[in-house]
């Protein structure tokens, strides 16, 4: 009976671990939650007590207006200045603790790809500013990429160098940027945004020091936490006017790194006006050849002529570096210009006015020309500009104030205003 029994508990026990292997593939339940795409979370009962898909669009679109009307608030919020010649220095910490799985596939898998993706949308709402990326690794801080206005450039080198050991350094990671951000003229604002895996630093002197050199420098720094706060990292951030933050997931990650596109507000005892001398160089002909300044090195066709100093640059956004005039395009300048004069927030179309027969409603967008109307040709969501009155859709209202920065409405009744002056 004895042995019986045994070969009962040890089969039971087999065939737990065989139900196990088969749901969670001999995973830890926390592992299993990231694992499935727990798809069940994503349905809700309606009125009728049937089941339906969550609209995320609309959820997603009520956030960011919620965080459109709380940027456009602030006091005094149309007479901020903000800098728009930023130089941003991304430190990554690659220490041992950055291996670490809570963030799928790893804390340094997770910040690579929204590293990259912060790359490209930092150059596309700054073109005129430069991004450089350091990394922390056993206890030493490395120079990735100089400042530069090339993503790819940056992106390459990133995805070649993911490698974690060792601890992690705060002190000879600000000291390093401080040597280079210490450099920029005084008319370029000067950032450091920290992505910080650990839960310690091993520091060689004292820390307190380097955060009141980078105070004096006029250096803001922002960190990103991926593990519990830290106090160090709260006060760098309190002393140097940055934000500190602490990612509860991954899409907490992305929103938070993305919140530091846009420029910030200028601090107010550092806002001070330059006149800045700024070239526009010629594209060179396709066949000529030249040494680029860049890499010091004969390139047949392409690049840019310096208007001062006629020296062979390869890439704008840049600094010339024979003469140091800054060299930009138009469109990058005219890119940069819709920061001062951000679009008003639109305002959403009440329930009340779409289902009232005495307002008739238009049934489209004005700026995409798609139906406005939900399922059972049911008045949707739907939002109209303050000045122009045109209503739009969530993806237009998104699409208008984060990439176009234009109105359409207003633009074409400014177009068919000035079409009349000129027929009269």
């Amino acid at each position: 009976m004895k042995n019986g029994n045994e070969r009962r508990l040890n089969g039971e026990a087999e065939d737990d671990g065989d139900e196990d292997d088969i749901n969670g593939g001999g995973l830890e339940a926390w592992e299993r939650a990231y694992a499935d795409e727990r798809s069940w979370e994503s349905l809700q009962e309606d009125e009728s007590g049937l089941l339906r898909s969550i609209d995320n669009k609309a959820i997603y679109h009520a956030q960011y207006r919620r965080r459109l009307r709380a940027l456009s608030s602030t006091p005094d919020a149309a007479r901020i200045q903000k800098g728009l010649i930023r130089y941003l220095y991304i430190v990554i910490d690659l220490s041992r603790a950055a291996s670490e799985m809570d963030f799928r596939p790893s804390r340094m898998g997770m910040i690579a790809k929204h590293v990259e993706a912060f790359i490209r949308e930092f150059f596309d709402q700054n073109p005129l500013s430069q991004v450089g990326l350091v990394t922390i690794k056993d206890g030493i801080s490395h120079c990735l990429t100089d400042l530069g206005g090339s993503p790819e450039s940056h992106v390459k080198a990133l995805m070649g160098k993911l490698e974690c050991s060792g601890e992690s350094s705060l002190q000879n990671a600000l000291e390093l940027v401080h040597g280079y951000l210490n450099q920029i003229p005084s008319y370029g604002h000067r950032e450091v945004l920290i992505l910080y895996s650990a839960l310690s630093t091993c520091d060689p002197g004292d820390i307190m020091e380097t955060i009141q050199k980078c105070k004096m420098s006029k250096i803001r720094c922002s960190v990103i936490g991926l593990s519990a706060e830290m106090y160090i990292c709260k006060h760098l951030c309190q002393e140097t006017g940055g934000s500190y933050s602490v990612a509860l997931d991954e899409p907490h990650f992305k929103e938070l790194i993305l919140e530091h596109a846009p420029p910030p507000p200028a601090i107010a005892e550092y806002a001070t006006a330059n006149l800045i001398k700024m070239g526009f160089p010629q594209r060179a002909a396709e066949g000529s050849i030249a040494i680029c300044s860049c890499h010091k090195e004969a390139k047949v066709g392409g690049g840019y002529t310096c208007p001062r100093c006629k020296s062979r640059v390869c890439e704008l956004p840049t600094e010339c570096c024979i003469c140091g005039l800054t060299l930009i395009s138009s469109p990058h300048l005219a890119r940069s210009y819709h920061h001062l004069f951000p679009i008003v927030p639109f305002d959403e179309v009440s329930p009340s006015l779409q289902i009232d027969p005495r307002h008739k409603l238009p049934s489209t967008c004005f700026g995409c020309q798609q139906t406005l109307l939900g399922p059972g040709n049911q008045p949707g969501l739907s939002v109209t500009c303050p000045k122009c009155k045109q209503h739009f859709c969530l993806e237009c209202d998104i699409y208008i104030h984060e990439s176009l920065h234009n109105c359409p409405g207003c633009e074409s009744f400014q177009h068919s205003k000035s079409v009349t002056i000129a027929e009269e």
